[in-house]
């Protein structure tokens, strides 16, 4: 996997985790969500983003890019 893979994935799970913890635990829950978005929307606008930084520090490689046609 590369980076961009890893960070979609990670913002995936995120997302479906909060909104799981919000159904059935407490719906502050809820604004975990809200950071996940925004730091998406953050990182769209910029090209910048904290994980993935932090991952190709770790050594994962970047790889092409994220899209359906192949």
């Amino acid at each position: 996997m590369n980076v961009d893979r890893i960070v979609h994935t990670v913002a995936g799970i995120f997302i479906l985790l909060s909104l799981a913890l919000a159904k059935v635990h407490n719906p502050n829950w809820i604004w975990f969500t809200v950071f996940v978005g925004a730091n998406l929307l953050q990182s769209g606008l910029t090209n910048w983003c904290l994980m993935s930084s932090i991952l190709k520090k770790l050594g994962v490689p970047e790889g092409v890019g994220v899209g359906c046609a192949r």
